[in-house]
């Protein structure tokens, strides 16, 4: 065999085993995680020596066989290792999460149409943990990254296991346009006439502000000469960027009348470059760090949703951000006590199609199509010495199986516990504030919730995000939402206490610190029932630092002895399938799970 076949067959070789290792892991996750929502129930294996393997049997005599740790909540955190499946008496090494659904479709009670669908999701999730896997860093090298440059290197939500489906994309488009392509992008702008666009923003941010903040001089005259050379009239026209897919594969042919009319006129594209964070719709500027991030629709479904801009929320994006700003610019607590940052949706513009928007029925996908939302930066928000990480980061752990936590934790001097608790004491007393003083409560997930570590990587405190899409309200009469604007109060979900405590449960308990607590035991030598402890203390801290809040300790209840079980999986799987719908899905629970909490 020659050098070079040699060398091509050690590459395919090293390219498959990524494959294999990269595939086994996200098997162990949909085990995992369907067993957590219910979707299998496995019994234990009769024929293991320990009482930790289980049997689960499905379709056709067909069974696989794992090791798994029971976790906080009811979790399972299956080993990828120990997975065995057989058929008729054949035993073998399974590492094909798409064979597990074709095995699995009828105890998980499947329609034809959305398995299909769930393996198209898994493929696309899989591919891009194996591109992850390719080029994954140390924790060290992780640490040291910029906030916009780590979130090219995160996998994505913990809890749901088709994380990465992103519904609509090739595998071209996926090269261009996701995160862990790490691909620097420039944004092709627009102008819409104002019959067609509204523009909106926060006090004292007028468009021609805006649009000095975000393009050079040079680019300001090129677009506003494209404008006229074309015969239109500048003053009458809103500007905004938009995502090429979007462009290409939506925006031109839906609104090509639009187009032909001179309504929407392309500009070109501006020089700055950008990189897509996690949410794959949102992007950082990496030639200019103090202009704004901007959010813009995307066609394509990911986790849970299509990822465009509903228009009313996009229209209301600035007034919510402004109440939100007024409360937290009036409550010492908030402002000087947590010093916590909250990353405004300042301006926006929204375009409504001239049909689909009269359509009350239509799909959803087809009312949040074109539109922009700019969002204030966070690197200008930062003292020095600061570093900023979504709470994701915390979760990840870099292939020899190390976390970023843990990097993190030794770079502090803290011990682990010490280093959780100022964890803790950094995101928890301005979340629970808004919750019980104003009835307010964010979706404080992995990519909402920001960490701010000081020059010594100690927890200091807490940055949030996305509010017109995951802020909702309390629907029981409280003062403090009684002078809510109306333009606000027209867009905000209103939930019961119970629900809305939900979002802090589901949101950071559960789609959190679940995973955190099981990292913290393994890694960092914290028993979850010190780690949850920790957690307690925290809210009975603040508890005790506001006694006059008493009766909403009691609505909002947060240690209660079992909390109703969220269902991200079950929700796609048995509820919403991938049929379209009028309104954006609703998650639902399924049973209930211990509080540890409550302990």
């Amino acid at each position: 065999m020659s050098p070079s076949a040699r060398n091509l067959r050690a590459e395919t070789g090293a390219a498959s085993e990524s494959w294999r290792k990269a595939a086994r892991a996200l098997l162990a996750k949909c085990v995992g995680e369907f067993c957590y929502e219910g979707l299998l129930a496995p019994d234990p294996d009769p024929e293991a020596e320990s009482a930790d393997h289980y049997r689960l049997d499905l379709d056709q005599g067909v069974c696989y066989r794992f090791r798994a740790d029971r976790g906080d909540y009811g979790s399972w955190f299956v080993d990828p290792e120990s997975l065995r499946r057989s058929e008729r008496g054949a035993d073998s090494t399974p590492h094909d999460p798409l064979l597990f659904v074709r095995d699995a479709q009828g105890r998980l009670e499947l329609p034809g149409d959305t398995a299909g669908h769930l393996v198209r999701e898994l493929a696309a999730t899989l591919a891009a943990d194996v591109c992850l896997a390719r080029s994954a860093l140390t924790a060290a090298e992780l640490a040291d990254l910029s906030y916009a440059e780590l979130e090219g290197h995160m996998t994505g939500h913990p809890w749901i296991v088709f994380n990465k489906g992103r519904f609509g994309f090739s595998a071209s488009d996926a090269l261009r346009y996701t995160p862990e392509a790490r691909h620097h992008m420039r944004l092709p702008w627009i102008a819409v006439d104002q019959d067609l666009a509204e523009f909106n923003a926060v006090r004292n941010l007028t468009s021609q502000r805006l649009y000095t903040t975000e393009l050079d001089s040079n680019t300001r005259i090129r677009f506003g000469s494209e404008l006229v050379r074309n015969g239109f009239n500048p003053a009458r026209y809103w500007w905004l960027p938009v995502h090429p897919w979007q462009w290409d594969e939506m925006i031109q042919p839906l609104y090509g009348a639009e187009v032909a009319a001179g309504l929407i006129v392309p500009l070109g594209y501006a020089d700055d470059e950008y990189l897509p964070q996690q949410s794959i719709r949102t992007f950082s500027n990496i030639t200019h760090p103090q202009r704004h991030h901007v959010k813009l629709p995307l066609s394509v479904l990911n986790t849970m949703v299509w990822r465009g801009l509903p228009t009313e929320r996009t229209v209301a994006a600035p007034a919510v951000t402004s109440w939100l700003l007024d409360i937290a610019d009036a409550d010492p607590f908030l402002n000087d006590e947590c010093r916590v940052i909250l990353l405004g949706e300042v301006a926006s513009v929204a375009v409504r199609h001239p049909v689909l928007d009269q359509m009350p029925d239509a799909p959803y996908q087809y009312r949040e199509l074109l539109g922009a939302i700019w969002r204030q930066p966070l690197p200008p928000r930062l003292e020095p010495g600061e570093r900023a990480r979504t709470m994701a980061s915390l979760l990840h752990t870099d292939s020899e199986g190390r976390p970023l936590v843990v990097e993190l934790v030794k770079r502090s001097g803290l011990d682990g516990a010490d280093w959780l608790d100022k964890l803790f004491a950094a995101v928890l007393p301005p979340l629970l504030h808004f919750l019980y003083k104003y009835g307010i409560v964010f979706s404080p997930h992995g990519e909402n919730a920001v960490l701010v570590n000081d020059e010594r990587e100690w927890p200091s405190r807490l940055a949030v995000k996305d509010f017109v899409d995951d802020v909702n309200i309390s629907a029981k009469d409280l003062p403090e939402l009684a002078e809510i604007p109306a333009e606000v109060s027209a867009v905000m979900l209103r939930e019961m206490p119970d629900y809305l405590c939900q979002f802090i449960h589901a949101g950071l308990f559960v789609g959190h610190f679940r995973y955190l607590s099981r990292i913290a035991e393994q890694h960092l030598g914290v028993d979850p029932r010190l780690f949850w402890g920790l957690v307690a203390d925290r809210i009975l801290d603040y508890q005790a630092t506001f006694p006059e809040l008493a009766d909403r300790f009691e609505a909002f209840d947060l240690f209660t002895q079992r909390i109703d079980r969220l269902c991200l999986n079950r929700n796609r799987l048995l509820l919403d399938g991938y049929r379209d719908r009028a309104e954006r899905p609703h998650v639902e629970a399924y049973g209930t799970v211990a509080n540890p909490l409550s302990l």
